[in-house]
């Protein structure tokens, strides 16, 4: 029986959901008070969020980057918003790691590690 975490085994082996056309989704994004889907908040109690606020946005966001698929991602992430959240957010290292990257390699402009 196994019960160490590895690179292929636990939270950092999941997939982190990254759509390649985020920065030009010409989708319609969430905004207002909102309740996620329980693909995405799937424990305690259900909860609206105001994504007007910036506190509660930065908790959807955090849930949505770690949990949501690309298309969770179009519709509740927008750049400039992800940004200034950015150094606030409580992510797995996984999941940071991968967005820094795509961030770089679509030279964001405001982006900074």
């Amino acid at each position: 029986m196994l019960i160490a975490r590895s690179e292929t085994l636990g939270p950092a082996a999941r997939p982190v959901a990254i759509p390649e056309d985020l920065e030009y989704a010409r989708t319609v994004k969430a905004s207002g008070k909102i309740e996620l889907p329980f693909h995405i908040k799937w424990s305690g109690t259900t909860l609206i969020y105001d994504l007007d606020n910036r506190v509660e946005r930065a908790r959807v966001y955090e849930q949505v980057l770690r949990e949501g698929t690309e298309e969770d991602i179009r519709y509740y992430i927008e750049i400039d918003k992800l940004l200034d959240l950015w150094n606030d957010l409580v992510l797995p290292i996984a999941v940071r790691k991968a967005w820094m990257d795509w961030l770089g390699r679509h030279k964001i402009s405001g982006f900074t590690c």
